[in-house]
């Protein structure tokens, strides 16, 4: 009797496979029609590695290293190909660690515990990750039972990842291995290393960064340029973590369990508030300045943020204005328009950048000024509030997107202004190869605010989440670096207070959505972490903006 037949749905296109045929022999076939490497494959809107078979009739959808998913799934096989690599060059000596830290432009910051990381060191490394591509050796996965799992880590000396799966409620770990290396890693792999082809090493720092392919650009390697300012703040954040014996989740975890949660929620938030105050001392320092532009992505607390810098500007004596540059967006008719027809009220073209120099230079020379108040509802902007007039000791703090782009304050002189970056950059790892994504993070927050405040489901804020990444991109991030000054709103604790209100949501979206396997990957995320409540958290925190009951109007 003849292997069975099953029917298989691809686009537009119905064939038939034997039953167990591997995806990755259908991929291959149909590899020819995609631009990018296929690296994942929803089977019936079920996220499935390349390596897995058929079992019935079921309808395919190739993911490539353009889609989101595919994308973070190379960069996750490539710290699998460099940690084997690293320690292959090292001879697997027991003192060796690799610690993935952050992103660092478009790669990743690392460093190696135990080795000279010189130029000579990287260029061996890199020669045996070339090699290893070259044999397009498969990437394997078994399963085995936690208590197994945590041992073999402890075997390997992989300290973090014996402790997080100590936590862990799951019975199965998921072990990849590449040829006798064995290790750990959050969300699926490529097929083999041979579609691991796109990298380079530079050294940086006290370690090196792995650079790879943009999302856009899947193929193509941009050169290292490194966001110095932004890299500084990223490490002094990872710095006061280590110190605080908080690198990774595990020790979160441990801190919670053995000690509570109160004394290090008090640690954190006098730590903002020292670095609120000392940005608020700089600026008084400065007589000249009178405006204070701030910038930063979705959900790292700007409005919360430019609240509590007003209240230490008061301690030192100035007068802050609150202004929301919202208020200066061209009237709705001539608002741009995005390639599909929606209202672009992202770009700097939907904000009347006339309108708002003229406004801030004439309160530079002391007149008086009444400001717009933008109407969201008519679409127009509407006069009538109070006039404004800077005296010797008053201030401006304006929030908006656009606040570091050279374009918005052209007209300005550069001595008046002091200029903001705010992100909420995650400094805690899931364990020494598994960074946290600084976008998780957001994303999170983003979720329980837009849930309490708007009335909005997860699956809403999953499905537009890829937009508002796509407008950080364009008007954001290019310009972080322009900042005088950037300040980490992210709290090593926030993300076990999160998880009791983000977790009700996740679950529920229902399984046939396409966010399904967003919501799983996150649930799965915050399975890594011991709860906190939030009842011990200040009324000015900046964690308040988004779980709710905090002292400011935001």
């Amino acid at each position: 009797m003849g292997q069975e037949m099953v029917k298989v749905r691809i686009g537009d296109c119905v064939k038939q496979y034997q039953k167990g045929t591997p995806y990755l022999e259908i991929a291959k076939e149909f590899q020819k029609d995609y631009e990018d490497d296929i690296v994942l494959v929803f089977v019936d809107n079920r996220l499935q590695e390349l390596a897995k078979t058929l079992k019935g009739d079921c309808a395919l959808r190739f993911l490539t290293t353009r889609d989101h998913i595919g994308h973070a799934t190379y960069i996750r096989s490539m710290k699998l190909l460099l940690v084997k690599s690293i320690y292959d060059v090292c001879e697997h000596k027991k003192d060796i660690k690799v610690r993935v830290h952050f992103s660092v432009g478009d790669g990743l910051y690392c460093t190696v515990d135990g080795a000279d990381v010189d130029t000579g060191f990287l260029a061996r490394v890199k020669a045996r990750m070339r090699e290893l591509v070259g044999k397009d050796i498969p990437f394997l996965k078994r399963s085995v039972n936690t208590d197994e799992a945590i041992a073999l880590f402890r075997r390997h000396g992989m300290y973090d990842k014996e402790k997080l799966f100590a936590y862990r409620r799951v019975s199965k770990v998921n072990i990849y291995s590449l040829n006798e290396f064995e290790d750990y890693f959050y969300g699926y792999m490529v097929p083999s290393t041979g579609c691991l082809r796109y990298f380079e090493l530079y050294p940086y720092d006290e370690g090196f960064v792995i650079q790879m392919p943009v999302k856009k650009n899947p193929k193509e390697l941009k050169p290292f340029r490194p966001a110095k300012k932004l890299f500084r703040v990223l490490k002094d954040s990872a710095d006061w973590g280590d110190t605080q014996g908080i690198e990774t989740v595990g020790d979160l975890n441990d801190t919670i369990t053995r000690w509570g949660a109160l004394d290090m929620i008090l640690v954190q938030e006098a730590l903002q508030e020292k670095k609120i105050a000392e940005i608020a001392e700089r600026i008084s320092a400065n007589p000249e300045v009178k405006f204070i532009l701030i910038a930063g992505p979705s959900s790292s607390g700007k409005t919360t943020f430019s609240h509590r810098l007003s209240i230490q500007l008061k301690v030192n004596g100035m007068t802050p204005h609150p202004i929301a540059v919202d208020n200066f967006f061209v009237e709705r008719e001539f608002t741009p328009r995005d390639e599909n027809g929606d209202y672009n009220f992202e770009c700097i073209e939907a904000v009347d950048l006339e309108l708002f120099q003229e406004c801030m230079k004439r309160l530079l020379a002391g007149e008086e000024v009444v400001l717009p108040s933008f109407n969201f509802k008519t679409g127009h902007k509407e006069y009538g509030g109070d006039a404004k007039k800077l005296g010797p000791n008053d201030v401006l703090v304006i929030e908006g997107i656009h606040c570091l782009n050279p374009k918005m304050t052209m007209s300005l002189p550069d001595e008046n202004k002091f200029k903001i970056y705010i992100s909420a950059l995650t400094q805690l790892n899931v364990d020494e190869h598994n960074r946290i994504p600084t976008t998780d993070g957001r994303l999170l927050r983003r979720m329980v605010r837009d849930a309490r405040t708007r009335g909005r489901t997860a699956k809403e804020t999953i499905s537009m989440w890829g937009s508002v990444r796509r407008g950080e991109e364009e008007n954001i991030f290019p310009y972080q670096e322009e900042a005088d000054i950037m300040f980490n709103s992210s709290l090593i604790y926030e993300l076990a207070v999160l998880k009791a209100y983000v977790e009700p949501l996740l679950f529920g979206i229902e399984k046939d959505c396409p966010e399904y396997p967003e919501a799983k990957r996150l649930l799965k995320f915050l399975d890594y972490f011991v709860g906190v409540g939030s009842e011990n958290i200040p009324v000015n925190s900046l964690l308040r903006e988004f779980v709710g009951g905090g002292c400011f109007k935001v």
